[in-house]
């Protein structure tokens, strides 16, 4: 008889919204479910049901704000660890990881050209205005 991990005609089921969960990708299994729903994660660029099955082998993408994962299904476990047990769950594609790294390096890119006002400004800030401008 083979294991879940292997693959074989007897493994263990394992819901797509548990693996996510369990691989880390999302908090808790009903944020998995609700974006599985809304079609931010996949399997082999098809939307499915949170209760479908993963396998080992399968290719999963997921995006979340506007960053996006493609993962390679390497262990289908429906128990949640640390992120070293969750991180070889998958592998990560290379072209998905280069990708992910140019949106982030054009985000800093963006926040550095950003305003940095601290927001309102406190009471010491306005008396130091009210001096400088010589109001009363």
């Amino acid at each position: 008889m083979k294991d879940a991990v292997s693959g074989g005609p007897d493994a263990a089921r394992v819901r797509f919204d548990k693996w996510l969960w369990a691989a880390r990708f999302y908090r808790t299994r009903s944020l998995a479910a609700q974006a599985i729903e809304a079609g931010q994660a996949r399997i082999d660029g098809e939307r499915v049901k949170p209760a479908h099955a993963v396998q080992r082998g399968m290719r999963i993408s997921v995006r979340r704000q506007d960053l996006g994962w493609q993962v390679e299904v390497l262990e289908a476990q429906d128990r949640r660890g640390s992120a070293t047990i969750a991180a070889s769950m998958y592998r990560e594609l290379p072209e998905s990881v280069s990708e992910r790294e140019q949106k982030l390096a054009a985000r800093k890119a963006a926040n550095l050209n950003a305003p940095r006002t601290p927001g309102r400004p406190t009471k010491r800030d306005r008396r130091r205005l009210e001096d400088f401008l010589g109001e009363p």
